[in-house]
């Protein structure tokens, strides 16, 4: 029993644990007690809460219907539900549920999500609901389940799987679409659901495990902070969205969907298989409670099952699993391949060695601090925010340079620039992050611009630290942004909250040359603000280049290999030409401040795993994009783009996949109507600091409270606000 009484020994040693669940002592899943900033509401003010949201969800269109009741009222529903106006009464929206199932092995993680969708109302309708996924997710396949058929997905070009949706919901079949928006985030479209009926919508994915510092981890997002939408509105809509299509976001009607602040519905049901490969010290998750459990009885059998200590958890928190291996046993190389169309696809990872002897920093440094004050990070995310700053000038030089930059509708400078960092500096900047507060929007552009543009002295390193949330729509005019200005700077993304922007987290701290942590909870901020503060203190390796065995072609991605940091992997995905032999030797070169660093890995040390293929076809699309950002044809981009996705079955921004039943359900005389699925509101944020005065989530603020006023000018003059409603007011928005 000696390895395996070594890993539960391990885990109860490193883990607050008991026979059914295990966590971090440092990732104590904290109760969750409403946010007293966040506090319930009721009579009038709940009605104003579900007006909003109502109004922002898109068109509320009155229609008949037997499933009402009086107890479904604005008045009787807690802040935020999304009701649907009958000609009887009141209905609450088409409701939904997820499970996830996850198969982890070596690098690579194969994912399904199933999301349920009920309708229990007595009329059809169809399903819209925006979801997240990783940003970095291979979406592969879909299912469409009706009682015990099921119809599986085919990928197709965009216009074309939309327009065989579209014939299918006219003639009464069911139908099921999941069209990408962003990278990180997707739009599952379900036609024809009977009154009374479920249907169950499953998607799979592949995703590869992230290392940090010897820690395997992966996150599962389940819920999303809603846009700040810039620009200027344009005429029509793309969507059902509570924003108009802007200038910068072309698309903002169609990721701008409701939120709920609470939810009976919207609850979560886990399970995973982890085959570590080595022994581990611990296996836990950070947020929340699971029961971790071994696959048979072997010493040498380091497989565990994971599930939700608890059956009912809200999706108002990204879940994330962590697993370490025993010290000494941690892999510092490994290579998986697969072979698809005769050509060998390879997923390549190689730990640098950690250098005792490499010194911090000597350069003095120019610390730029940025911090997001809107008011997507009203309440928790605000408190972790400025802990990590305050924790971050604790940490300051006697030598660096520092400011302090806070942004939401506007942006501004503690100083009017870098100052030394002296006690008394420090000081003035400690008052300044304790009576920082949360409002107003996310004009992220300007904070950059500035924090970029300011002028710095030869004698120190531009690092800037860029704490947010990342709740905005225009990515990619950013990304754009941060690599025009960039110079010898170095960005570092911090994501904060329960539910960040990963797209913007990864890809911002990509173009800027740095790196990306996440703070989703009070008690990490010590220990990931610590891991950062190495970051940027330790040497980075640079230069890296891989050398592939003499006469083999390799198509690689990234393609240049960014700057690394201390406990950071070398990550590359290749397809190579059928040249590659088992003997030939791959090698990894770079340097850093102690000098040139190389390793060297036999092809056949590689371990087969299904899916390789589908990640580097991934991770070429991805580059594609990012060509096209940088002003690349955008025509050839979409056939390079389109050829790549359909060969390897990948949703894409121009391919979906679409499930079509061959047999029609809904009587063509009975009328279909469309509901916008919402989403759960992330942990510690509320309603009224996103979408309140001024509104934080859109650029059209000024029409939102417009139209806010003129509904409670009318509810007031209905007599409807304290008391139950007599009326139905009609809503058209």
């Amino acid at each position: 029993m000696g390895n395996k009484r070594a890993v539960r020994a391990g885990i109860g040693r490193q883990n607050s644990c008991n026979k059914r669940s295990c966590w971090h002592p440092y990732a104590r899943v904290e109760a969750r007690p409403r946010p007293a900033n966040n506090p319930p509401r009721q009579g009038s003010r709940n009605w104003l809460a579900v007006v909003l949201v109502v109004l922002m969800s898109g068109s509320v269109v009155a229609r008949t219907s037997d499933d009402v009741s009086d107890d479904v009222s604005p008045g009787a529903m807690q802040s935020g539900s999304l009701l649907l106006k009958m000609e009887a009464g009141y209905a609450v929206a088409t409701r939904m549920n997820t499970e996830i199932d996850a198969s982890i092995s070596g690098l690579v993680a194969r994912v399904t999500v199933r999301q349920e969708f009920r309708n229990h109302g007595n009329e059809w309708v169809e399903g819209v609901y925006v979801f997240p996924l990783p940003d970095t997710a291979a979406v592969d396949r879909l299912k469409m389940h009706i009682g015990e058929r099921f119809i599986e997905g085919e990928i197709r070009e965009k216009a074309e799987a939309k327009k065989e949706y579209e014939a299918a919901k006219a003639a009464g079949r069911k139908a099921s679409l999941v069209e990408q928006e962003r990278a990180n985030l997707f739009t599952t479209s379900v036609a024809n659901i009977g009154p009374g009926e479920t249907v169950s919508i499953e998607i799979g994915y592949l995703e590869t495990l992230r290392i940090d510092e010897g820690t395997f981890n992966i996150r599962f997002p389940l819920t999303f902070t809603p846009r700040y939408i810039p620009g200027t509105p344009l005429p029509g809509r793309k969507g059902s969205g509570w924003s108009r299509d802007t200038t910068t976001v072309p698309d903002a009607s169609r990721i701008t969907l409701p939120v709920v602040a609470n939810s009976n519905e919207h609850r979560v049901a886990f399970h995973a298989e982890l085959d570590a490969g080595v022994p581990v010290e611990f296996v836990a998750s950070r947020y929340h409670p699971i029961d971790v459990r071994p696959i048979g009885t072997s010493n040498t059998d380091d497989r565990y099952t994971i599930d939700l200590f608890e059956s009912n958890v809200p999706m108002d928190h990204d879940l994330e699993l962590t697993w370490k291996p025993v010290p000494d046993t941690a892999p510092r190389a490994m290579l998986f391949t697969e072979s698809v169309g005769g050509q060998p696809h390879v997923l390549l990872m190689m730990l640098p060695p950690n250098d005792s002897a490499a010194q911090k920093q000597s350069i003095p440094r120019d610390l730029i601090f940025v911090i997001d004050t809107s008011g997507s990070m009203h309440g928790t995310s605000l408190d972790q925010a400025k802990r990590a700053l305050t924790m971050a000038l604790d940490g300051l030089n006697v030598d660096d340079r520092f400011n302090v930059i806070q942004f939401n509708s506007a942006t501004s400078a503690l100083f009017a620039e870098s100052v030394a960092a002296t006690e008394a500096n420090i000081n003035v900047a400690r008052r300044y992050v304790a009576g920082l507060s949360a409002n107003g929007g996310t004009e992220m552009r300007p904070a950059l611009l500035l924090s970029l543009s300011t002028p710095v002295s030869e004698s120190h390193l531009r690092q800037i630290i860029f704490i947010t949330d990342g709740s905005v729509g225009n990515e990619d005019e950013l990304f754009t942004l941060i690599e025009g200005k960039l110079g010898l700077a170095r960005l570092f993304t911090v994501g904060i909250g329960s539910a960040p922007n990963s797209l913007f987290m990864r890809k911002a701290a990509e173009a800027g040359r740095g790196t990306f942590t996440f703070i989703s909870a009070l008690h990490e901020v010590n220990e990931k603000m610590g891991r950062l503060f190495r970051n940027l203190e330790q040497p980075q390796l640079t230069d890296i280049v891989i050398e592939w065995p003499d006469g083999v072609v390799a198509e690689t991605y990234p393609s240049v290999v960014p700057d690394l940091y201390a406990g950071e992997p070398v990550f590359v995905r290749a397809r190579l030409d059928a040249a590659a032999r088992d003997s030939d030797i791959i090698t990894v070169r770079g340097n850093s401040v102690t000098g040139s660093w190389g390793a060297e890995m036999p092809i056949n040390i590689s371990r087969p795993s299904p899916g390789i293929a589908a990640l580097w076809a991934r991770a070429r699309i991805g580059e594609f994009m990012d060509r096209e950002r940088r002003g690349a044809s955008a025509e050839e981009v979409r056939k390079s783009v389109v050829e790549t996705a359909l060969a390897h079955h990948l949703v894409s921004k121009h391919t979906s996949l679409v499930a079509v039943d061959k047999t029609p359900v809904r009587p063509q005389t009975a009328f279909l109507d469309s509901e916008q699925v919402p989403n759960l509101l992330p942990y510690g944020q509320s309603v009224e600091a996103i979408f309140g005065f001024p509104a934080t989530a859109t650029g059209a603020g000024a029409l939102l409270v417009h139209g806010l006023a003129l509904i409670v000018l009318a509810l007031l003059l209905l007599g409807v606000l304290g008391r139950r409603p007599q009326h139905v007011l009609q809503i058209d928005s």
